[in-house]
């Protein structure tokens, strides 16, 4: 009876994830085209027909419609289904990691606005700034959900990656866009330095690696920009999940 029982929370906590990052979609469709994202139907990208209830059940109605539209028949893009996939599992994964639903409701919320931010980042190779203050409210709302950092060094958090940026960026033309600095200064006031610095340093070694890629791959040449905001959410999502203990492995490497 405990097995079901847990199956069933699991299962509802996961719809609920889902159904909050087919949402997010929505957003990250609109914005950049300048619409409403509360006001207004859902319409098919490619036809423009009206979607009923049934055409928008997160994950179960890209299988159902085996990746079609109902009505043109033309294919639904699969990273819609990706992200409501990403958001039952980055659900899952806050309540299986902390004990406190405040603490875990915030972590949430935090990837909502970090799959935000990627996403239309990688569209549009810019960060809105609606996502940068959506991230301040967040961390000014951490301050009582997340009560284990404190102000000063949420503070440091602030400056300690997007400062740096900004002067590589003055040194070097183009170095960063204005959209990643202003990220990493609302990002640092909810993490902390520490976990700042790690989620820096991973989205460093990631981007790195994404840039290696293209230039050996001939995809892009030494002074074509990426976006480089995914990375940056990317780092942000694993440092403040696993930024302590990776941190603790650094320093008992160091030391043994």
């Amino acid at each position: 009876m405990l097995l079901f029982y847990e199956i069933f929370l699991g299962l509802l906590i996961f719809l609920a994830g889902a159904c909050v990052f087919s949402f997010l979609n929505v957003i990250v469709y609109r914005v950049p085209r300048h619409m409403s994202f509360i006001k207004g139907f859902s319409i098919c990208p490619a036809c423009g027909h009206r979607l009923r209830a049934g055409d928008l059940v997160p994950v179960l109605s890209y299988l159902l419609l085996r990746g079609k539209c109902r009505y043109c028949k033309k294919p639904i893009g699969l990273r819609d289904t990706v992200t409501e996939l990403l958001g039952g599992g980055a659900a899952l994964l806050c309540a299986a990691h902390y004990v406190e639903w405040p603490e875990a409701l915030t972590v949430f919320l935090f990837f909502s606005a970090l799959i935000v931010t990627a996403l239309i980042d990688a569209d549009t190779m810019e960060i809105p700034d609606g996502c940068c203050i959506a991230l301040t409210a967040l961390a000014a709302v951490s301050v009582f959900t997340m009560g284990g950092t404190s102000i000063l060094s949420r503070i440091v958090g602030m400056v300690c990656v997007s400062v740096p940026m900004l002067l590589v960026t003055l040194i070097v033309k183009g170095a960063f866009g204005g959209g990643d600095i202003k990220l990493t200064a609302a990002a640092g006031l909810l993490l902390g330095w520490k976990l700042m610095l790690i989620s820096g340093a991973i989205a460093v070694f990631l981007g790195g690696g994404y840039g290696i890629y293209l230039l050996a791959s001939g995809k892009k040449k030494r002074k074509d920009h990426f976006a480089f905001g995914p990375f940056l959410c990317a780092g942000m999502a694993v440092g403040i999940l696993y930024g302590q203990p990776l941190i603790d492995w650094y320093l008992g490497f160091l030391l043994y």
